[in-house]
């Protein structure tokens, strides 16, 4: 008899429900890298900064992919908190407490911005002075980034984060007995349920991620044509 059939013998379903939570995994893990890769692409392009693209590695676990993606959004969330010294060494503190006033009119702010990175760059376009003040003035990114960074060390370090992302080319026996090498039988059930619980909220978390990255990105496009 198969291993998991020696694990689910009432609910076979169960070994395709294992895959599908992991396909789910993979296909949130590569939206994120690309909407990472896009958002570090406008601040090296617009900001100055020397964000390393990222991929996926196809060898390696999902810890492994997890943390390369967390390093990434580290060093973004790094290079907005720079954004932000750099505005509040060079502004007189009025203009820079104007950056985070909601009253004031955004295009003020762009102007504002668009004059420190002139300082900082020797140079800067508007759409610079934008994509400050989009990621500034704005904690939904900032606020995103961090929980999705939370989720994906919680997955990493939950039972499938030693799980090559390849594996499924194996067949779900290797993963079963994968898992079964980190937990004891009767804990995996409830591993894969907390699993479940942490992928739902790791779509939610990337679903919000992409939007805020769309929104830079859009008024990019709009701005340089």
């Amino acid at each position: 008899m198969a291993l998991s059939d020696l694990l689910y013998p009432d609910n076979p379903k169960r070994r395709q429900e294992l895959i599908n939570l992991h396909q789910e995994l993979l296909d949130c893990m590569s939206t994120n890298f690309c909407a990472t890769n896009e958002l570090a692409r406008v601040l090296n392009e617009h900001l100055g900064c020397t964000i390393t693209h990222i991929r996926m590695r196809e060898n390696s676990t999902v810890k492994e992919n997890c943390d390369i993606i967390i390093q990434a959004m580290s060093e973004i969330q790094h290079q907005v908190q720079k954004i932000d010294s750099d505005m509040k060494e060079k502004l007189e503190p009025v203009l820079y407490q104007k950056l985070y006033d909601i009253k004031e009119p955004e295009l003020e702010k762009i102007a504002i911005a668009q004059k420190v990175f002139s300082i900082v760059l020797g140079e800067a376009t508007s759409t610079a002075g934008m994509v400050a003040i989009k990621l500034l003035s704005s904690n939904f990114l900032t606020l995103t980034v961090s929980k999705l960074v939370s989720l994906l060390a919680q997955i990493g370090a939950s039972v499938l984060g030693g799980i090559s992302i390849t594996i499924l080319g194996l067949g779900i026996e290797m993963i079963l007995h994968a898992i079964l090498g980190a937990v004891e039988r009767n804990q995996l059930l409830a591993a894969v349920r907390s699993y479940e619980k942490h992928l739902a909220e790791f779509k939610a978390a990337s679903e919000k991620y992409r939007r805020a990255i769309h929104e830079v990105t859009s008024l990019v496009r709009r701005q340089v044509q």
